[in-house]
């Protein structure tokens, strides 16, 4: 198992390197220049000359991506903003937590509805619940996260006043982006979950644990769930990473200080060297998540963990 693991962690470097490569290509082909934007295109050409030249920015494409990765692999740094002139490092770890926050509190509630609704709609199949549960979980895959928040807005913060419309002080902050966020991924989770339940429930381990006399609650706790849960801990572990770097929307219109507003403003001021800490920050920990995933695999279902043990014995 270690030698996967310690695979694993060498295919990270280039999926690192090639998202850096290519972050930094679409940002250099971006038109302006980072003196020109902080500046104002009416300031003194000479004056954006050599605020440009202080960044490097009037070096070559290449010159100035070899020196962003040696920073980055010789001293650990992740450049320094353009714009507050502060390290990328503390931006990041001021605005992450409450990411994490948002992502795991959105995760947790579509993993409790998700799954328990879609083992629900499995367990009684063609029944009045499960038509409604399927229904549902369409007409939410399907409303825009942009329009769910406006609407939650307007009714929980404009009209009854019950919970707070923007920031992330208290844990109340978290509520509206959580049921923004969460909704889309509980819809998948329940359809996902209701699939691969009824295509377990139809093998014949489970025929013959009904026939030797297996209660239904142990049949489905114990021998169908574990089997149906390998797709879903997939796309739980897919879903959290992607949550990490893609609850722009939630954190825009509830005006949350996270890591997608400050991609996106980074990428409105040009702030090359934030879009890139941030980005790598998340590339990074999106590939341990679905490491985690693929290791958590082996204690779902044994035959996997089998194959590992197997196949290091087989190289000794």
């Amino acid at each position: 198992m270690y030698k996967y693991v310690l695979k694993r962690l060498l295919y990270m470097i280039p999926v690192v390197l090639g998202v850096a490569f290519l972050v930094f290509v679409i940002l250099s082909l971006t038109p302006g220049d980072p003196g020109s934007i902080i500046l104002g295109i009416t300031a003194d050409p000479e004056d954006i000359a050599a605020l440009n030249a202080e960044f490097g920015y009037d070096q070559p494409f290449l010159i100035r991506f070899i020196n962003y990765i040696g920073d980055i692999v010789l001293h650990f740094d992740l450049g320094t903003s353009y714009q507050s002139r502060q390290p990328v490092i503390n931006d990041i770890i001021a605005r992450f937590p409450n990411t994490l926050v948002l992502a795991v509190l959105s995760m947790a509630a579509a993993s409790i509805i998700g799954i328990s609704l879609g083992i629900i709609s499995a367990v009684r199949q063609y029944s009045v619940l499960d038509h409604t549960c399927v229904v549902v979980a369409m007409i939410f895959a399907s409303i825009p996260g942009f329009w769910l928040g406006l609407m939650l807005l307007l009714l929980f913060s404009l009209k009854l006043g019950w919970l707070p419309s923007y920031g992330a002080g208290s844990l109340k902050h978290f509520i509206l982006p959580t049921i923004t966020v969460c909704m889309s991924s509980a819809a998948s989770l329940l359809r996902l979950t209701r699939s691969a339940m009824l295509e377990t429930i139809r093998q014949e381990y489970i025929r013959t644990a009904r026939a030797k006399g297996a209660s239904q609650k142990r049949i489905i706790w114990k021998h169908a769930l574990r089997n149906a849960m390998l797709p879903v801990v997939t796309t739980l572990g897919t879903s959290f990473g992607a949550s990490l770097g893609g609850a722009i929307i939630a954190e825009t219109v509830f005006a949350m200080p996270g890591m997608g507003t400050l991609i996106t403003t980074a990428i409105r001021q040009k702030d090359i060297p934030v879009v890139m800490g941030a980005t790598l920050f998340l590339a990074v920990l999106f590939s341990l998540i679905i490491l985690i995933v693929d290791i958590l695999y082996a204690f779902i279902d044994p035959r996997i963990k089998a194959k590992y043990q197997n196949g290091g014995k087989s190289r000794e």
